[in-house]
């Protein structure tokens, strides 16, 4: 009896002997530690960071006179230094969110794909504060979804098979990126008289000295990452900034600034002017919901829907993909709370464009800091402090080149590959959506392409093989959603 009390209590005394750090992220329940989860959360920054220098590249512009600016209907533009600020501001207070509420190692920040569609598609028809308002339109309606229990139900409806393919061609995609940025991989010009659109390098070779030092840190991470080193991205990564400013200082490669191919693509390795700078967040509130009589009502309606289904369906991507990774999946295919982690990313919709830095949502690079062993929401907290923090010291990170990260994303998707393995590839009725998914995220460049082209060829593959009764019947409606989705070029035409 007292061997039994003995036993009984054990737990219990564990349990309080936890810090309430722990007890409150679950960290040694998830297999981490507080060190991994430190770790993990500075990696994820370091991956990320660039989308503080990025977005305001893309939706922002330095002067008015700059002939590279993107403009809305009336010539304005958003200034770089106001972009840039409250990317960072926004970024980190959402990814600290996410953390303390969804306990999860997934980063948020300004959504790639949807920025430059607000850029490039929507801001020239209105002006900038209105296609932010459609920006927060389109976040409210997320949160409905996620309120009456849609997008929850969507995301556990889909089959364990295409969560693998997802995870993969997440894998596939973020590897892409990480080559492009580098330089490794560059987009042929349409006069190099060549069915080829994408090279090695420069002319077939590696050529700049920054691409050089991707490379370099590649080689690097992949021996510390097989050699099981503890810290073994971050230590790649660090390896490649001494290195870029080692090389920088001799060589003079200077920036790419889109005019020199051979210079760094973004960040800087040199020491700055200034390490500190006080933030300008002018454009916090900064919206209108004036979009709905500038252009017609059917117009904002599908530019709307339009950026719903790419949110929505990029953050089921990613949350998929990290989540297989991390190992959160449960054995039933769900993920435990994820209707929370689904609604903070909702609310990063609407901060998103609240403040003028287009919608935010889970970012795929999250998967290095979990490489590097993150596995809660503590992770979390730390990239989202460095988010706040470089609001202020925006000169001190950009020393850190996107040739010196790169290789992270790199590895990380070398990692994501295994998930290929829980693909039956015996049944062509999976393996072809499968291997849309995977292919087509890359390809396109969007992780919602690769998803739609996934569900559209399993549901129809799966009703002319006479297993259509094995379909969840959300799938229909997604799958027809994105029928729309792909088709949103003819139907704006015809109702034009």
């Amino acid at each position: 009896m007292a061997e039994r009390e003995q036993h009984r209590e054990a737990p219990e005394q564990e349990q309080s002997s936890k810090s309430a750090l722990d007890r409150f992220f679950k960290i040694s329940e998830r297999g981490s530690t507080p060190a991994r989860e430190v770790r993990g959360g500075l990696v994820t920054f370091v991956t990320m960071a660039y989308i503080i220098v990025l977005n305001p590249l893309i939706i922002g512009s330095f002067a008015a006179d700059d002939a590279a600016a993107h403009r809305d209907l009336f010539g304005a533009i958003l200034p770089v230094n106001q972009v840039a600020a409250a990317t960072a501001l926004v970024a980190g207070v959402l990814t600290i969110l996410f953390g303390l509420v969804a306990n999860y190692p997934f980063a948020l920040a300004t959504g790639l794909g949807i920025n430059t569609l607000v850029a490039v598609t929507i801001a020239p028809q209105m002006t900038w504060p209105e296609a932010m308002g459609l920006v927060v339109i389109n976040g409210l309606v997320v949160l409905l979804l996620v309120v009456t229990g849609v997008r929850t139900v969507v995301f556990n409806a889909v089959p364990p098979s295409l969560k693998s393919a997802i995870a993969v061609g997440i894998g596939l995609f973020i590897a892409l990126i990480g080559l492009v940025d580098a330089g490794f991989v560059r987009r042929l010009p349409d006069s190099a008289n060549t069915p080829v659109p994408v090279g090695l390098g420069i002319n077939g070779s590696i050529a700049s000295w920054p691409t050089l030092v991707f490379v370099v840190g590649l080689i690097v991470m992949g021996i510390l990452v097989a050699r099981r080193v503890k810290g073994a991205i971050l230590l790649g990564v660090l390896a490649g900034t001494v290195l870029s400013i080692a090389i920088e200082a001799i060589v003079k490669a200077g920036p790419s600034m889109g005019t020199n191919p051979k210079g760094w693509n973004l960040g800087y390795p040199a020491l700055p002017d200034t390490v500190v700078g006080l933030p300008d967040l002018s454009l916090l509130g900064d919206i209108s919901f004036g979009a709905w009589w500038r252009v017609p009502a059917i117009t904002a309606a599908l530019l709307v829907f339009t950026l719903v289904l790419t949110d929505f369906f990029d953050t089921i991507g990613t949350m998929t993909g990290l989540a297989k990774e991390a190992g959160l999946i449960k054995k039933d295919g769900e993920l435990p709370d994820v209707s929370k982690a689904l609604f903070v990313d909702g609310l990063g919709a609407v901060a998103g464009g609240a403040a003028s830095t287009s919608s935010n949502t889970v970012y795929i690079e999250s998967a290095a800091g979990i490489a590097e062993g993150a596995r809660t929401g503590l992770a979390n907290v730390v990239t989202g402090l460095l988010f706040l923090l470089a609001m202020f010291f925006t000169p001190l990170y950009q020393v850190v080149p996107i040739e010196a990260a790169a290789p992270a994303l790199v590895v990380v998707g070398a990692m994501m590959m295994g998930q290929i393995r829980e693909i039956d590839f015996s049944d062509f009725s999976i393996a072809l959506p499968a291997f849309l998914t995977i292919v087509v995220m890359p390809f396109t460049y969007s992780i919602a392409n690769g998803i739609g082209a996934g569900f559209v060829s399993y549901v129809l593959l799966r009703l002319v093989t006479g297993r259509a009764r094995g379909v969840h019947p959300l799938l229909w409606v997604v799958a027809a959603a994105f029928i729309v989705y792909f088709a949103i070029g003819p139907i704006q035409a015809a109702l034009a």
